[in-house]
C-alpha cells in the first residue's frame, strides 16, 4: 500500500495528503464509531453510480418518464436491481445521516472547534431529504407523484417567498413537463453537486480535527490503513448486503425484485393510497393534528423550531446543563418521530379503506404494466392515455364516480371501499349473468339489499310476482325457470358467457318461448 501511495504521490504531487490520510496515527486508535463518515460517503457513491446508469435510460416528461422507467425495469437486464439499489440506498443515506447527527449530539462533538463540522452535517441531513423528495416524483407513477405533491404543496406555505419557491420548483403554477425536467435537474445535478461539496468539506474537517486531538495513549495512535480501513470496509459491506436483501425481499412473496412501479401518474385522479416514504411518516402523522389553515404550524413552524434548536446546540451545549438538555432533546425528538411514524403505519394497517386502496393500486399497477408489455404496447400519446382507454381500469373508477351513490358492486363502491350509507339500488356485481338472475328470481333473495331490498320497489309488482306467483309454480313449470333465465341472460351478450350461450342454444330457444308465453308471461309487463 505504501508503495502504491508513493508511486501515485510522485506522479500527482499528492504524496503529503495521501500519507497524512492513510498512514498518520489516529489519536486513541481506530474505533467503530469512526465508520460513520465512510458509510455516508459510501452510500452517496452508490447513489451516484446507480443514478448515472438510471439517467442513461430516463426521459423526463409527462409522456415519457413512466414509460422510460417501465422499459428500464421490464426490458433492461438487471434494471429492477439497479433501480432498487438506488432507491434503498437513498433511504439508507438519510437514515445514516440522521443517526450520525444524533451520535455527534450525544457525544457532544458539536463543541468548539467542531461547530462548522456539525453544521455541515446538519445541512447534509436537510439536503438528503430534498434529494429524496425530488427523486420520488421522477418515475411519474401514482405513488411517487402523490407522495411528492404534499411537500411540494407545503413549500407554498412558507411566508413571503412560499409561492415563488413553489413556482420555481414546479416551473409554473401547476405540475407540467417543466416540473419533471426541473425535478430531474435538482435530483441529478444541483443537489448532488452541493452534497459533494458539503461532504468533501465535512470529510476534510473531520479528519483534521480527529488527527489534531492528543492521544490518551500514544501507543494506540494507529494509522488509518489498515486498522480503521478494514472497519470501514466491513460496515459498508454489511450495509450493502442489507440493501441487496431489501431489494430481493419481494422475491419471497413471489413478486419481482426491486421497487414496484405503480400505475402512471394521473393528476386528475385522487390516489387514496398515497403516503410518503416510511422515514417521513412522522411528518404525515404530525400534520393530522393541524388541519386546514393550521397546517402551516405542523409543516413549517414545528420543523423549523426543531431545526433551529439543533443548529444552536454548539452554543447551548457549552455548559454541562446545556449539553444534558441537548442530549435529552435529541432523544425525545427521535423517540417522538419514531412513535409518530409507527402510529401512522399502525393506523394505515388497521384501516380497511386504506388497505383496499393499496390493493386496488397494486392491481392497477399490474394491469398498467401488462398493457405496456402487450404487443400493442404504449401508444404515442403516452401510458396515461393507454390507462384511460382500458375498460378494466376505467370501469371501476367510472362506477365509483357515477353509480356507487346508489348501487354497489359486490358490496363495495367499485374501488374496494364499503360506503357508510346503505345502498338504495341493486348490487351490480355479475349483473345480467345467469347467477345474478337466479338470485333475482329467488323469493327469499329478491328483497335482500343485493336486489330490491334497499329500493323503493321492495313492495312493487315484480317482488310480488316473484314471492307469490313464482313461489306457487308447479314442479313441472319450476323446472322451466333455468331455461328462461338462460334466455334472458343471453340477451345481454356477456363476453364471459359466450361459450355457455353457444353451447345452450336449444335451451335458450325454449326459454324465449317460456318468456313470451306459458308459464311466465314476462312480456305482459316487460318489453
Amino acid at each position: 500500500m505504501k508503495r502504491l501511495m508513493g508511486w501515485l504521490g510522485d506522479r500527482t504531487g499528492l504524496a503529503g495528503p495521501l500519507r497524512w490520510f492513510f498512514f498518520e496515527g489516529i489519536p486513541g486508535g481506530p474505533r467503530w464509531r469512526y465508520t460513520w463518515v465512510a458509510l455516508v460517503v459510501f452510500l452517496f457513491a452508490v447513489q451516484v453510480v446507480t443514478g448515472f446508469f438510471l439517467l442513461t435510460h430516463y426521459s423526463p416528461s409527462m409522456q415519457t418518464a413512466w414509460e422510460s422507467v417501465h422499459y428500464l425495469q421490464e426490458q433492461t437486464r438487471w434494471g429492477r436491481w439497479l433501480r432498487g439499489i438506488h432507491a434503498i440506498a437513498a433511504q439508507a443515506f438519510v437514515v445514516a445521516l440522521v443517526l450520525h447527527l444524533a451520535q455527534m449530539i450525544l457525544h457532544r462533538l458539536y463543541r468548539a472547534p467542531r461547530e462548522v463540522v456539525f453544521w455541515l452535517l446538519l445541512a447534509m441531513v436537510g439536503l438528503s431529504i430534498k434529494m429524496s423528495v425530488t427523486g420520488w416524483v421522477l418515475p411519474f407513477d401514482q405513488k411517487g407523484y402523490w407522495a411528492a405533491r404534499v411537500p411540494l404543496n407545503l413549500i407554498g406555505l412558507a411566508p413571503g417567498i412560499g409561492l415563488w419557491l413553489q413556482r420555481l420548483a414546479l416551473g409554473g403554477p401547476e405540475f407540467s413537463h417543466l416540473s419533471l425536467t426541473r425535478m430531474a435537474a435538482f435530483h441529478t445535478v444541483w443537489f448532488p453537486a452541493v452534497m459533494a461539496v458539503l461532504m468533501g468539506a465535512y470529510f476534510v474537517l473531520t479528519h483534521r480535527f480527529r488527527r489534531s486531538l492528543p492521544a490518551e495513549e500514544p501507543a494506540k495512535a494507529l494509522p488509518y490503513w489498515p486498522h480503521q480501513a478494514w472497519r470501514d470496509a466491513l460496515v459498508c459491506l454489511l450495509v450493502m448486503a442489507g440493501i441487496l436483501v431489501a431489494v430481493a425481499a419481494p422475491l419471497l412473496r413471489g413478486e419481482p425484485a426491486g421497487v414496484e412501479l405503480m400505475a402512471p401518474a394521473d393528476p386528475s385522479e385522487l390516489y387514496p393510497a398515497a403516503r410518503p416514504e416510511w422515514f417521513m411518516l412522522w411528518l404525515f402523522q404530525l400534520l393530522k393534528f393541524f388541519p386546514g389553515e393550521a397546517e402551516f404550524i405542523g409543516a413549517m413552524v414545528i420543523p423549523g423550531l426543531l431545526f433551529l434548536l439543533v443548529a444552536i446546540m454548539p452554543w447551548t451545549g457549552r455548559s454541562r446543563a446545556g449539553a444534558a438538555f441537548n442530549s435529552a432533546f435529541i432523544c425525545v425528538a427521535g423517540f417522538g418521530a419514531v412513535a409518530l411514524g409507527v402510529w401512522a403505519a399502525w393506523i394505515d394497517r388497521h384501516d380497511p379503506a386504506h388497505q383496499a386502496a393499496i390493493q386496488r393500486a397494486r392491481l392497477e399497477a399490474q394491469r398498467a404494466r401488462e398493457l405496456a408489455s402487450s404487443p400493442a404496447g404504449i401508444p404515442p400519446e403516452g401510458a396515461l392515455a393507454m390507462v384511460r382507454e382500458d375498460p378494466w381500469l376505467m370501469g371501476p373508477r367510472l362506477f365509483n364516480q357515477h353509480c356507487a351513490s346508489c348501487h354497489r358492486y359486490d358490496g363495495h363502491d367499485g374501488l374496494g371501499n364499503t360506503p357508510a350509507e346503505p345502498p338504495s339500488a341493486s348490487d351490480l356485481a355479475g349483473f345480467a349473468s345467469r347467477e345474478w338472475l337466479t338470485g333475482l328470481l329467488d323469493p327469499k333473495r329478491i328483497t335482500s339489499p343485493h336486489y330490491f331490498g334497499g329500493t323503493s320497489h321492495a313492495d312493487g309488482k315484480m317482488v310480488r310476482f316473484v314471492r307469490r306467483d313464482l313461489a306457487r309454480l308447479e314442479e313441472e313449470d319450476r323446472a322451466k325457470l333455468p331455461a328462461a333465465i338462460a334466455a334472458l341472460s343471453a340477451e345481454a351478450g356477456l363476453p364471459a358467457q359466450q361459450e355457455a350461450d353457444a353451447r345452450d342454444r336449444e335451451l335458450i330457444a325454449r326459454g324465449r318461448e317460456y318468456i313470451r308465453g306459458e308459464p311466465f308471461y314476462c312480456v305482459d309487463c316487460h318489453q
